[in-house]
């Protein structure tokens, strides 16, 4: 593996009495696709949100680009390169898919507040931004949805433009928080090859919560890290992964319990 641009060593989150996560350790390494799967309640989204700052971590240490981050606040994270999203998209939706992508770069602003208000592309920045995210939106490959209002959007739809918002800040580092679930199949897997596609092309760095084991296995990922109750199952490539017992268990366990729970 290329030197990690994440590294996460024995995270631990303490809530009161319950240890949501247990001395947690694993890297994502620069230009790689990593996938971070688990059944759920294994505290996949805890760990997100200590990463990225949302959450204080009780013990342990998140290094992002060689640097400690354990204590940092999330835009301080931000600024060193890093971009997440979300499970639940959190789009602007009575502005359109290209004034979504315009809203989050930093700096757009112009000094000239009327100037800013009745010709907002007529500094070179501001062009070359929306020129940017015209691009975004051809790599995702969804330009015709550029002037679509986002609560026009289907939910798979603003899955795409909530990830196209988090690279106009060309993050090196994307964590992105389950971007396909309630997403149909066929568009779901469009996501998965856009975003191969794009960490080939640029050499960013994914990693990706994902609750299905069998989506995820199929989806070209470089290596996939299993949680289970709080604890790294193991990490691996997908054939890896796809033979090992210990998570076949863990998964038809997990899947068990729900279906009892739903008898009771």
């Amino acid at each position: 593996m290329s030197e990690p641009v994440l590294k996460v060593d024995n995270l631990r989150k303490e809530f009161g009495g319950l240890i949501a996560v247990k001395d947690v350790s694993f890297e994502v390494g620069k230009g790689e696709f990593v996938g971070l799967i688990g059944p759920n309640g294994c505290g996949k989204s805890t760990t997100f949100n200590c990463i990225s700052g949302l959450l204080q971590q009780t013990s342990g240490k998140v290094e992002v680009f060689g640097k400690d981050a354990s204590n940092m606040q999330p835009d301080e994270i931000q600024n060193l390169g890093f971009t997440r999203t979300f499970q639940h998209t959190r789009l602007w939706r009575e502005m359109t898919v290209i004034e979504n992508l315009m809203v989050p770069p930093r700096q757009q602003f112009s000094p000239n507040f009327l100037q800013a208000v009745f010709q907002p592309f007529s500094r070179p920045a501001e062009t070359q931004r929306l020129q940017k995210a015209y691009e975004i939106l051809d790599q995702l490959e969804v330009p015709h949805m550029a002037h679509n209002m986002a609560s026009e959007l289907s939910g798979g739809q603003s899955k795409l433009v909530d990830i196209g918002r988090s690279m106009m800040g060309d993050p090196e580092l994307l964590l992105l928080d389950e971007p396909v679930a309630g997403v149909a199949g066929p568009l779901a897997m469009k996501i998965f090859n856009n975003l191969r596609r794009i960490v080939d092309e640029t050499g960013i760095s994914v990693l990706i919560i994902e609750h299905n084991m069998d989506f995820i296995l199929r989806q070209g990922v470089d290596r996939i890290v299993v949680m289970n109750e709080g604890e790294i199952l193991m990490v691996g490539t997908p054939d890896e992964v796809r033979s090992n017992r210990a998570v076949i268990e863990a998964y038809l366990g997990a899947a068990g319990e729900e279906e009892g729970g739903e008898e009771e």
